[in-house]
């Protein structure tokens, strides 16, 4: 039994919000899964039996049934999946999930919470007796999507975050964090404050989100590693910074978070998953 994997680009006014809207269904490829954290914030809508989320390993996993919402993260996280999931989600740029929140991002950082908790209990349910009435997976991220356009509204600072987080992800988080501020013609502590106010995090935390993941993505588990010229090519001051730094995001060792990737690929080679999430157990 495999997992049915569909995902397109949003159309404009949430082009510059949304990275893509994607439809899962299917056995995942274990009861567990981890996913490390990543410059994205996520949305999802679940349409089928609950999952828990784990936002720690100092946290009990706590029960998902509507869907859950998640600012951008600064620990992995671990996904328990039922036998068969079902949903639609969003992948948010960084700053892309403010302008639906009825809150500041920095509330909810690492900090799951319900869409329901986000948009109200009745207007989940809605939306989720909608998506039971049409034809298929195309259809169900329209309706998501006309629901997110609909909730789009004007965010104070937005313009100004989105540059420097633009700024930062050209750069794969190598930039100087002070001269951000300079160039932005603001203080650095109100560009701090605006990025813990839209995306949860300050300014240097998205960089280094932005380095970390630029160099994980870099890694290909089917070949040797040499973890030195990684680092150093990626800018971290040495093997140990880039380990320190490698235990903080995902709670592996570089080595066993290659060990991790290789036992993936071995055992489901192929599968549309396979990239970013890890096996938990």
């Amino acid at each position: 039994m495999g997992v049915e994997y569909v995902s397109r680009a949003p159309r404009p006014p949430l082009v510059g919000l949304i990275d893509d809207l994607y439809y899962l269904e299917g056995a995942p490829p274990y009861a567990r899964l981890t996913l490390p954290p990543a410059p994205s914030a996520l949305l999802v809508v679940n349409l089928g039996a609950p999952f828990r989320i784990r936002a720690g390993a100092d946290i009990e996993a706590a029960e998902y049934a509507d869907g859950c919402v998640i600012t951008m993260p600064t620990r992995a996280y671990e996904f328990s999946y039922p036998l068969r999931t079902r949903s639609v989600g969003v992948h948010f740029k960084p700053w892309g999930l403010a302008p639906f929140l009825p809150m500041p991002a920095g509330e909810l950082c690492d900090r799951p919470v319900t869409v329901e908790q986000v948009w109200g209990r009745t207007a989940v349910a809605e939306l989720r007796d909608r998506m039971s009435t049409v034809d298929g997976p195309r259809e169900m991220l329209a309706l998501l999507e006309e629901e997110l356009a609909r909730r789009l509204r004007e965010t104070a600072g937005l313009g100004l975050v989105r540059h420097t987080s633009g700024v930062i992800a050209a750069a794969s988080g190598a930039v100087a964090i002070g001269e951000l501020s300079v160039a932005a013609g603001v203080s650095s502590t109100h560009l701090a404050r605006r990025f813990k106010e839209l995306i949860g995090i300050t300014p240097k935390r998205l960089a280094r989100s932005h380095r970390f993941t630029a160099t994980v993505f870099a890694i290909d588990p089917a070949d040797p590693v040499d973890w030195g010229e990684l680092a150093g090519g990626a800018g971290y001051f040495d093997q140990a910074h880039f380990g320190h730094e490698f235990r903080e995001f995902t709670g592996l060792t570089p080595t066993r978070y290659l060990e991790v990737r290789r036992r993936f690929l071995r055992e489901h080679p192929g599968h549309t998953l396979d990239g970013w999430p890890l096996p938990a157990d």
